[in-house]
């Protein structure tokens, strides 16, 4: 299944079906360190640029997917291995491929051998190791790329090295400033920069009134003395910005869209860079909800309303600083998932200066529609509802909060969501091409911004309520343009959560349920239910083809489920060394073959040829399902069944 051998396309049959069954995307899920270690070597974490990583997207194409959803791909910290927290314009060095480097002749052989290791024991990341091994690179890649800039050679890079420093010198600076500065400062973020001159440092991008000069020469001064350290954080953020334009090449190559993750999270250089920008005193979190029935104080600031637009209605520069950030991500992919569009639409904010975070979101507020609440008088100015558009019996997180909203209001809440639109169709993006990361809640300000661009919603099937006909989480509620899934990175893989279902004795309850969608003789189910409910890998398979049975026409899959590993990739709300850190093992492809033979990884071909059934598209096509069942390795019989 090497990328290299030219096996990526997967079989017709697959293609066909996705496509008789209405299925525009087929996208898998993976974030950056789960991408697997190269056979010979490995530095402790994945990367998306080199061969190992190229080989496994020919593999997930062999499948039969269309795409591939990465993660958020900003710097993030030695001790916060979140993505969701990175930086929103410097890519993690982390990701570099080294291998590519010393090819170009900017790592030595001896650098490579020394800082790569074994890939045998690399089923997890090691991130201590990771970040020793970028220290130790950083600077040799930039000696060695400077020096060869001074001998004439390789004169293509430096000139395109000198068009990526003036092209993005607006975040290059702001980024490369808070690396160096956070490192004066001992490794602290700004928050906690002290000394004579940590006051102004932390003003740097937001001067006090009367105070503009003393910033601007502050920064000039930093630029002069620091030169050649912000040419070298330079330098590498260009290396691996040519690296990912080669991953999107073979990309397009082997017939794969890439989606990037446009995280609603603020990392501490962005929080610095833009602090003249963001609401004062708020901070943005997650209320009670079905999910989270404590909500979360997520402790990232949000773009001041007030600074989206100037006084003549042109953008501001909360505005241009969103627009920006898209910009540079179009250039980058192919379509984007929108994580937490309620940041964008209808953020729930919380005080800042309340001793206790949880207590805080749990009294927080609807930055929107808050227009005469006691206890939170400063959100008044920024209402976009009138007191007699909300239900006051309702707490004020419900959903239906908002009762009622006018077009007007809802090109206001849309206001940020439609600049995000206006971007892609700027960059000929299908707005389809555009996935909303809406989960359990979706308040009515969202629906009605959602509706007005015909973009649709997440719909994972594993938090179904199978006692809730109306459930948003069932399949057969979803919409062609929502996106289906069986989990992501914040939930357990389903392998996982069917050996809870066969231990608590739930697992019939979810088998006859999906036997409603994908049995269409009623007089078969229960036979068909009793049979799947003790069959751990039957109940598996059939989650999985009830994502392709409809409406939904996008369905991502997250490596975890596809690859049958039982590890959870993440805990939410949780800093831990556990999180973020499992990966595709070395020898996938071997692994997935043996788990597909004992039933125990998804079987793509048994999804499709079932959902294909379910919708009595088999009298359609039955070539078409037979060539499923005999990739999906069934005999007559079994698919008889």
């Amino acid at each position: 299944m090497s990328a290299r051998n030219g096996t990526a396309a997967p079989p017709t049959a697959i293609s066909d079906s996705l496509q008789l069954l209405g299925v525009r995307r087929l996208l898998l899920g993976i974030h950056d360190p789960a991408f697997p270690a190269a056979a010979d070597g490995d530095i402790g974490r994945g990367s998306p640029y080199g061969g190992a990583a190229r080989d496994f997207l020919a593999f997930a194409r062999s499948l039969g997917f269309t795409g591939v959803q990465l993660g958020p791909q900003g710097m993030t910290s030695p001790v916060n291995a979140s993505p969701y927290d990175a930086t929103q314009f410097s890519r993690n060095p982390l990701s570099l491929d080294l291998a590519g480097l010393g090819e170009q002749g900017l790592l030595s052989a001896a650098t490579l051998a020394e800082l790569t290791g074994a890939a045998a024991d690399s089923d997890r990341v090691d991130q201590a190791r990771a970040w020793q091994t970028f220290a130790r690179v950083e600077a040799e890649i930039w000696t060695r790329f400077r020096a060869e800039q001074a001998q004439g050679k390789q004169t293509d890079l430096a000139a395109a090295f000198a068009r990526f420093e003036r092209d993005e010198a607006d975040w290059l600076m702001g980024d490369g400033l808070y690396a160096l500065l956070c490192r004066m400062y001992g490794e602290r973020g700004w928050q906690d920069w002290a000394g004579p001159r940590a006051e102004l440092d932390r003003r740097l991008w937001a001067p006090l009134p009367g105070e503009e000069e003393r910033t601007a020469a502050r920064r000039a001064q930093l630029i002069a003395l620091y030169r050649e350290p912000l040419a070298a954080y330079a330098c590498t953020q260009f290396l691996i910005d040519r690296q990912h334009r080669d991953l999107r090449h073979f990309a397009r190559e082997v017939g794969l869209e890439l989606f990037g993750d446009l995280q609603i999270g603020f990392s501490g250089a962005d929080a610095w860079f833009a602090r003249s920008f963001l609401l004062p005193n708020y901070l943005l979190g997650a209320p009670p909800s079905r999910t989270n029935p404590e909500g979360q104080p997520w402790n990232y600031p949000l773009l001041d309303p007030g600074q989206y637009l100037d006084a003549a209605g042109n953008p501001g520069p909360a505005l241009r600083f969103l627009v920006r950030r898209v910009e540079r991500m179009l250039g980058a992919y192919d379509g984007l998932r929108i994580d937490h569009p309620h940041g964008l639409i209808c953020p729930w904010v919380y005080r800042a200066d309340q001793p206790d975070p949880l207590v805080a979101v749990q009294q927080g507020a609807r930055l929107f529609a808050s227009p005469d609440l006691a206890d939170h008088p400063d959100l008044a100015r920024y209402a976009i509802v009138r007191p007699d558009q909300l239900d006051p019996t309702r707490p004020r997180h419900d959903d239906h909060w908002v009762r009622e909203l006018d077009a007007a209001q809802v090109r206001r809440y849309g206001l940020l969501l439609a600049a995000v639109l206006q971007a892609a169709r700027a960059h000929d993006r299908d707005i389809r091409a555009i996935a909303c990361e809406i989960l359990s809640t979706q308040p009515y300000p969202i629906q009605r911004v959602l509706a007005e661009h015909g973009l649709g919603r997440f719909r994972i099937t594993q938090k179904a309520d199978l006692t809730d006909p109306a459930d948003v989480y069932r399949g057969e509620n979803a919409r062609a343009e929502d996106w289906i899934m069986l989990g992501n990175h914040d939930t357990p893989p389903v392998w996982h959560l069917v050996d809870r279902w066969q231990a608590e004795g739930t697992a019939r309850a979810q088998a006859d349920y999906l036997a409603t969608r994908l049995v269409p003789d009623a007089e078969a189910r229960p036979a068909w239910a009793a049979r799947t409910a003790a069959d751990a890998g039957a109940l598996v398979q059939a989650r999985a083809a009830d994502l392709f049975v409809g409406p939904a026409g996008n369905v991502l899959v997250f490596f975890t489920d596809l690859l049958g590993q039982r590890e959870l990739y993440n805990r939410p709300g949780v800093i831990s060394p556990d999180n973020w850190s499992l990966r595709v093992p070395v020898a996938y492809a071997r692994l997935y073959r043996q788990r597909l033979g004992r039933n125990q990884a998804i079987n793509l071909p048994l999804a499709l040829a079932t959902a294909l059934r379910a919708r009595g598209l088999d009298a359609v096509r039955p070539d078409l399902v037979q060539q499923l069942d005999q990739l999906a390795g069934r005999s007559a019989a079994d698919a008889a069944r």
